[in-house]
């Protein structure tokens, strides 16, 4: 297997953790890197496991979805408050099953894994996913290979 990675940095991203008993219940921000891992076992006719100059599909996913957006939990509490915020042009709400930086990182592979199958034929996948929450924290997501 051959891999090779590409960040994506300097992301501004809020989000909540509506159970948290501390601060991180309120909406906040990071400033958020991507940094995906690609796998191949098989090298396009250039030599690559995935040319990055023909990731911009995940580039523009990233610029529309995630830029200046709020990454919210599917069932927040606040949900109907923080969809009338959006409905008002206040927020850009992204729905994700889980808003912790380890959700929002399978939450991300599971979003562009399938982008990265299809552009590649099937023949180079994502190994794994690192997200950052500025320079201090992060999570990677790698699902196990033997499921």
């Amino acid at each position: 297997m051959i891999t090779c990675s590409k960040s994506y940095r300097d992301i501004p991203l809020s989000h909540r953790q509506p159970n948290h008993n501390g601060r991180c219940s309120r909406l906040h921000g990071h400033s958020w890197s991507i940094t995906l891992t690609f796998e191949a076992k098989v090298l396009d006719e250039n030599g690559f496991v995935v040319d990055f100059g023909d990731l911009h599909f995940i580039e523009d996913w990233i610029d529309q979805h995630l830029d200046h957006a709020t990454a919210v939990w599917e069932n927040d509490p606040k949900l109907s408050e923080l969809k009338a915020l959006e409905a008002d042009g206040l927020i850009k709400l992204v729905l994700v099953p889980s808003a912790s930086c380890e959700g929002i990182a399978q939450f991300l592979f599971h979003t562009f894994n399938p982008m990265v199958e299809e552009k590649t034929a099937g023949r180079a996948r994502i190994r794994s996913i690192h997200l950052e929450e500025d320079t201090k924290n992060s999570a990677t997501y790698q699902p196990d290979q033997t499921a």
